[in-house]
């Protein structure tokens, strides 16, 4: 998320309010002026209910998983918007590291499942 607002912030920091009127972020900037401020594309700010945990670490792990592709698709969705190689290579970074922690915790998932199955005598 830090990188994503800090991307955003570097291309507004230096716009001027026609261009932030134009882009039609002037209600955001009414809210928050320039400043970082986690919302989703709809407007609706980050809270912790996004973050889901049951407790249960085979439920997590595949939670978490799947947290992390949607985060890579949503970056392959602003790589199809953004028209700034410089952006979009920041977005394939981003993308690609959501790749390895779907696959690292894929491999977590797979030892867990694996201690769960062993036979406790």
């Amino acid at each position: 998320m830090e990188i994503i607002a800090a991307l955003v912030y570097n291309l507004i920091k230096d716009a001027s309010i026609a261009e932030i009127k134009a882009a039609g972020l002037d209600p955001y900037y009414a809210d928050h002026d320039k400043a970082v401020y986690f919302i989703n594309a709809s407007g609706n700010p980050w809270t912790a209910a996004y973050i889901q945990s049951k407790g249960d670490p085979v439920a997590d792990l595949v939670e978490d998983m799947a947290a992390e592709q949607k985060a890579r698709a949503t970056y392959e969705y602003l790589i199809h918007l953004s028209d700034d190689p410089l952006v979009t290579d920041t977005l394939r970074f981003l993308r690609e590291r959501e790749v390895v922690h779907f696959q690292r915790f894929g491999e977590a998932l797979v030892k867990v499942q694996d201690c769960m199955n062993k036979k406790n005598y």
